[in-house]
């Protein structure tokens, strides 16, 4: 597993690492024993960055990933958590300081650490990024020791931008895979000329691009890809990437003949390799198989350059007058 540097921290991580999301919730029923597994597999292939949440199963990611590692013992991978979706209601005045202490705290018990490796805004309102005094208050805790470096999770592109202006921001993690590329337009430059780290996360655009579902595949009533079909529960943009289902299948069979080597799950994680600013791509994984799978990505060889064209003319094509300029 190659390592990249995650941004101005001064520390590397694997390019490809555990999105623990699915481990959590909202990906219907995963077994304690397998969301294990698929952490120690995830580890056993050098996967040295996590992602996580406060609300991935209301602290249930937290909690077994902090689990795994005291068993585990030795260097401690890079843990990545995230802040601010236990509001009922999202509003700029609910990142307040105090409400930021008390989630922190919250992750510093579920994590069983003295400190958070990274803090990241958990897709607040667009409007946040207009308010300094809550990045300030980011930058205290740091200060106090509570954290030691601190990113925002975004929706847009423009939240990104705006986001890195402030020069505590450190990484910006966005939804970035085959069927999403408006991030590599403007927004990539920007970031690596400020030595911003970029977590890509949805790689697999909620597992379209894994090239497995079908008009009839039916998800759990606990499943994200089952809920929030339309952007009942959250942003419709972090299912299936924004993109209808009916439009998604089509463009992926348009995709499968340009699959090389591997499946195509890999396929898809390997074309977000091919950006040299993203730090590391987050793919979920629910058992150890798919986290084993996940990691083989990083084995495929570059892309050849006429299928990195032909991906965007599909993207052009077929995806891009549904998500482009909304995200």
């Amino acid at each position: 597993m190659r390592s990249r540097e995650f941004g101005r921290t001064g520390r590397g991580v694997s390019e490809i690492g555990f999105g623990a999301w699915a481990i959590g919730a909202s990906w219907g029923h995963v077994d304690e024993a397998d969301a294990l597994a698929a952490l120690n597999a995830a580890l056993d292939c050098g996967m040295t960055f996590i992602d996580t949440a406060d609300v991935y199963g209301d602290g249930r990611s937290e909690r077994l990933i902090a689990r795994v590692l005291k068993e585990r013992g030795g260097d401690r991978p890079f843990v990545a958590t995230k802040a601010g979706r236990r509001l009922p209601v999202q509003t700029v005045g609910g990142y307040s300081r105090e409400n930021l202490n008390t989630w922190i705290d919250r992750s510093l018990r579920n994590l069983e650490v003295d400190r958070l490796d990274l803090v990241q805004l958990h897709c607040p309102p667009t409007d946040l990024y207009y308010h300094a005094e809550v990045f300030g208050a980011l930058d205290d805790l740091v200060k106090a020791g509570k954290i030691a470096s601190y990113g925002v999770s975004v929706e847009r592109v423009e939240e990104a931008l705006k986001a890195i202006e402030f020069p505590g921001v450190v990484s910006v993690q966005i939804i970035f895979n085959i069927f999403r590329l408006r991030p590599a337009d403007v927004f990539f430059n920007q970031a690596t000329r400020r030595n911003v780290a970029i977590i890509a996360r949805v790689p697999l655009a909620s597992g379209l691009l894994a090239g497995k579902f079908k008009p009839d595949t039916r998800f759990e009533e606990t499943d994200h890809r089952q809920f929030n079909r339309h952007g009942e529960a959250f942003d419709v943009g972090e299912t299936f990437s924004g993109v209808p289902y009916d439009v998604g299948l089509a463009a992926v069979e348009k995709i499968r003949p340009l699959v090389g080597s591997g499946s195509m799950a890999q396929f898809a994680l390997r074309w977000i390799l091919m950006f040299d600013a993203v730090s590391v791509v987050i793919p979920g994984a629910r058992n150890a198989a798919q986290a084993r799978s996940n990691a083989e990505a990083a084995e495929l060889p570059p892309l050849k350059p006429e299928v990195m064209t032909e991906l965007k003319a599909i993207y052009d094509r077929d995806i891009r007058p549904h998500v482009h300029q909304r995200w």
